[in-house]
């Protein structure tokens, strides 16, 4: 009985776990997690460990603004750099820094990455 017991207890756990790691971040499934405020379109990204999401997904024909979040973020994923966008620069270790990304064509996607390439992010830009 003890052993049965056991076994349970060790499944238990392992599910758990498997719900508490695998919940954190997106596990590279695009999301949507932008909003349209006065015509702009906004996208909101973690910048702590990586980033977070890993992929976005957002409207494309749009004035677009990256919201970059940081929280006691000391890693290199506060030094973020988008070349596309022409921007690199070292995030405050808690705040907010808004990038004007303007507005991309359909099936553009933006690529962030921290400045030591360890953690990225994609937005990929889909019909409106």
């Amino acid at each position: 009985m003890n052993k049965i017991v056991l076994i349970i207890l060790i499944l238990g756990l392992a599910v758990a776990l498997g719900v508490v790691f695998g919940s954190a971040g997106n596990g590279g499934q695009a999301i949507l997690n932008s909003e349209i405020r006065d015509g702009v379109q906004y996208i909101t990204i973690d910048a702590k460990g990586g980033y977070s999401p890993k992929v976005s997904i957002a409207k494309a024909g749009i004035p677009t603004k990256l919201i970059v979040k940081t929280n006691g973020t000391y890693d290199c994923s506060a030094s973020l750099v988008i070349r596309s966008a022409g921007f690199q620069q070292i995030l405050p270790q808690t705040g907010e820094t808004e990038i004007d990304i303007g507005a991309k064509n359909p099936g553009e996607t933006l690529q962030g990455v921290c400045g030591m390439g360890m953690y990225s992010f994609a937005i990929n830009f889909e019909d409106a």
